[in-house]
């Protein structure tokens, strides 16, 4: 029988892949932190709303969980995503490793690693192969992409 929170895991990547975003968001805790490369500090209600946006932006997004594993206190997850960057219209194939801590059954801390260069390179096109790794474009891609979080928030207050 699987660990209640292994249970989880399954249950936030299954929303994932069905882009059910307010399924993933009822996973977290409240004051629940989250951070990748490209979103490194969400808070609160951010990291729900985060899922929310982007499981709405990609009609062609699927979700595969290949581990998972959690007992009472963390966990951890390697997936990967498949989908079509809307700014550029570029085909992506995101492998990220997930770490979790847990808090009364729900996601309290969330932490995606991927390579950044990598990710650009896919999603950017030749200034992601040649600039992807300096810290201008990846401070502009942070800026771009909390802009439209920012942007889906105050146009979904329920998000």
């Amino acid at each position: 029988m699987a660990h209640p929170n292994d249970e989880l895991i399954q249950r936030f990547y299954a929303a994932f892949d069905r882009h059910d975003g307010d399924g993933m968001a009822a996973c977290y805790a409240p004051g629940a932190h989250f951070s990748d490369p490209v979103f490194t500090d969400l808070r609160d209600g951010e990291p729900g709303a985060m899922w929310r946006m982007l499981t709405r932006a990609s009609d062609d997004l699927t979700v595969e969980l290949l581990e998972h594993e959690a007992d009472d206190d963390s966990g951890s997850a390697h997936w990967l995503a498949h989908y079509t960057f809307t700014q550029t219209g570029r085909r992506v194939d995101n492998d990220v490793r997930a770490r979790f801590r847990f808090r009364d059954g729900l996601i309290a801390e969330h932490r995606d690693e991927f390579g950044f260069h990598r990710w650009s390179r896919q999603a950017l096109g030749t200034s992601g192969l040649l600039l992807g790794w300096t810290p201008i474009v990846q401070g502009s891609v942070r800026k771009r992409a909390r802009a439209r979080l920012d942007d889906f928030m105050s146009s979904n207050p329920a998000a």
